[in-house]
């Protein structure tokens, strides 16, 4: 590869008179040919290349619509005349993207030991018509929801042809560039599920100019590498970057050195030992042309602090916040990372340009590491804060922390999109209308969204949007853990919110490649009226039980009954801590408040086993208050509460023969005060299952 890339290299650079122009060839299906393009002599994709590589390159478009690469497809590549029309071409470098039309139920199902034999014989002709030719093949572009076959086998043909496509690159001597991966998420660049627009054919022109020049832009890291940053401690440091084809590159970490070539993706990466805690070190990226040294590193612990607003919240707006934020300069061990949405989702029609950068995934602002102070704390999350000042104190390491809370998100807009496609592929359509997306959240993102021109606008409440938005660009932090509060914009159907959290667990843990990676999750707090809230509060207890490393922080007793955004922030972020220490760095104390472990029947009462029960009491001095008991008949009473030892027993003279009891049942649930001795709240629950 890199031979060719010197070979381009001198070839564009000569003068035309000394040489003949470098042919390439443009071999594929509709989306080489440009179906659907306006003016697609201009804007296919083989044009866009052309317009990339100047006056010293000919491109031919050999794209044919419905072109399958089976040869006993229903219309295949090689019996076309696009196939002579290349040949005759004698291409240096030919280009193949084919594959998408053998998805058809014709086809794959039909032939499918057939395409990598197919394949090799397609390119075998290439080198016949010219022995010297390079060969590029394509892993497809994406299908999307939308295509009427996406459901009756398209998806599952499409996935089970790529890596087939991958197998004939090794094996034919062939190079490969990736479609999938820059275009999987972007499914608006394709207004009918198959074809890129203009935008999508430019985009796919570049992407192909890079991999032939090798030419990728030269040296770049992930967004998270800046000055004072926090790279995790006890884990192999894996560090990874682009840079062009070949070129050579040293990486110098704490007087340690580790060197990598580019490959022919551009990708490179070192790995270096896990360190522990301690720094600062300076780290140094070379390459050729470019070197990127970054000051006060330092090895800790990074946590990734997400959801919605109630993580959003900002410590300027919450009680005591601005005494806390005058203090910063005394906990210098905090790092923050803070990834600031364009705009808000408030009440607000948002102009054309924030549409279009929104589409792009550009939703955040650029961000970049700050050692704490003033100003940036105030800004910061006020959950976040207090949790990773508890986190910085207790453990005397530096803390990082990452916020890309964004308000009013749904859970499903944090699930990658290939997760949804396979495991809940029914969200993803028609995301302004359909039923699984809560009516508030669904009117206020077409009230943003006003203004677009565009019928697949995307939004950060959409499925999968603020995952390729918000957590693509973290993928170089291998956090030790998440602090999540989310749920209000999913607290309309309990059962729902619990298959989409389960799939965002998964989701995250496959993206960082941690099946142990830690969710310590804000249980939703206490408002008036929300009436599905105590039922939702309770599903979260349920899951925090059932699902591994998941932990939950109770928030309703700091609740406001006429505020979704209650500001008394401090001790949920402290909580959320407490569960960090014990779970996460083996503390031993309590983290939680009493836990509702099991019940039984004592005649006309129910006896109530905690966890977490030491020294059971309540919270303001006054007898236990909002327990209450139903019967067979499943209608509840009020019940006397008194505390025995560990456990609570509860009585009501209306009910002689109790089945369940219910705890602090109410959307505000302010008058629930049964604490243990740590004055750690219990969580409202319920002994029904639903």
């Amino acid at each position: 590869m890199k031979k060719l890339f010197l070979l381009l290299a001198i070839l564009l650079a000569l003068p035309l008179s000394a040489q003949q122009k470098l042919k390439v060839a443009c071999v594929g299906n509709s989306v080489t040919y440009g179906y659907l393009l306006p003016e697609r002599e201009k804007n296919a994709y083989p044009a866009r290349l052309q317009a990339l590589l100047g006056d010293k390159a000919e491109v031919a478009n050999f794209g044919h619509s419905g072109a399958t690469l089976l040869r006993k497809g229903h219309r295949p590549y090689m019996s076309l005349p696009e196939f002579r029309g290349a040949m005759d071409f004698k291409a240096d470098i030919v280009v193949i993207h084919l594959g998408l039309n053998d998805t058809d139920p014709r086809n794959w199902p039909n032939y499918r030991q057939e395409f990598a034999s197919d394949y090799y014989a397609l390119i075998d002709s290439m080198r016949v018509a010219n022995p010297k030719a390079k060969i590029w093949i394509c892993r497809m572009t994406p299908i999307s929801h939308n295509h009427r076959r996406y459901l009756s086998g398209t998806r599952d043909w499409h996935a089970q042809i790529q890596p087939v496509i991958e197998q004939v690159a090794a094996n034919a001597d062939a190079k490969l560039i990736d479609l999938f991966a820059p275009f999987h998420e972007r499914y608006d660049l394709f207004p009918d599920a198959l074809h890129p627009n203009a935008e999508g054919a430019e985009l796919l022109a570049k992407i192909v100019y890079a991999h032939i020049t090798g030419d990728f832009g030269g040296l770049q890291m992930p967004a998270t590498y800046s000055d004072n940053m926090v790279i995790q401690r006890d884990k192999p440091i894996h560090i990874a970057g682009k840079a062009n084809v070949g070129d050579r590159i040293k990486v110098v970490l704490g007087g340690k050195k580790q060197t990598a070539t580019a490959a022919a993706d551009g990708t490179w990466s070192v790995d270096f030992k896990a360190l522990p805690a301690g720094g600062p070190y300076e780290l140094s990226i070379e390459a050729p042309n470019k070197t990127l040294t970054y000051q006060n590193v330092w090895m800790g612990d990074v946590w990734v602090c997400s959801g919605q607003s109630n993580m959003e919240f900002p410590l300027a707006s919450s009680i005591g916040g601005k005494e806390t934020a005058a203090l910063a300069g005394k906990m210098d061990k905090l790092h923050l990372y803070h990834m600031l949405p364009i705009t808000t989702t408030y009440d607000i029609e948002w102009d054309e340009a924030t549409c279009q950068a929104a589409n792009r995934n550009e939703y955040y602002h650029p961000a970049k590491w700050e050692i704490n102070n003033e100003q940036a704390a105030l800004k910061f999350s006020a959950i976040a804060y207090h949790f990773g000042s508890m986190l910085a104190d207790s453990l005397d390491v530096h803390i990082g922390l990452v916020l890309n809370a964004v308000g009013g998100s749904t859970t499903e807009s944090w699930i990658d999109r290939s997760t949804l496609e396979w495991d809940f592929p029914n969200i993803l359509y028609n995301w302004t209308k359909s039923d699984f997306g809560q009516d508030w959240a669904r009117g206020r993102a077409l009230r943003n969204i006003a203004a677009s021109k565009n019928p697949l606008q995307r939004h950060p409440f959409m499925p999968h949007y603020l995952f390729d938005a918000g957590m693509l660009p973290l993928k170089a932090l291998n956090p030790c853990g998440v602090i999540w509060y989310q749920g209000e914009s999913n607290a309309h159907n309990v059962e729902l919110h619990e298959q989409l959290f389960t799939l965002m667990e998964k989701s995250w843990r496959q993206y960082f490649n941690n099946d142990a990676l830690p969710f310590y999750t804000v249980q939703l707090s206490s408002i008036a009226p929300r009436q599905s809230w105590p039922h939702f509060r309770d599903s979260q207890r349920r899951l925090a039980k059932a699902l591994p490393h998941t932990y939950l922080a109770v928030s309703s007793d700091v609740g406001d009954s006429l505020d979704v955004h209650p500001r008394n922030k401090k001790p949920v972020g402290e909580r959320l801590a407490l569960q960090a220490l014990k779970n996460s760095y083996g503390r031993q104390l309590v983290a939680a408040g009493p836990e509702y472990a099991s019940h039984y029947t004592r005649g006309t009462s129910i006896i109530v086993h905690f966890d977490n029960a030491d020294a059971l009491s309540s919270s303001d001095g006054l007898p236990l208050a909002t327990f209450e008991i139903a019967g067979a008949d499943g209608i509840y009473h009020p019940a006397e509460a008194l505390i025995k030892g560990n456990s609570v027993k509860v009585h009501s003279s209306k009910v002689k023969h109790p089945v369940h009891v219910r705890y602090g049942w109410t959307p505000f649930a302010n008058k629930a005060n049964l604490v243990n001795k740590q004055g750690l709240p219990a969580s409202t629950f319920t002994t029904e299952t639903f």
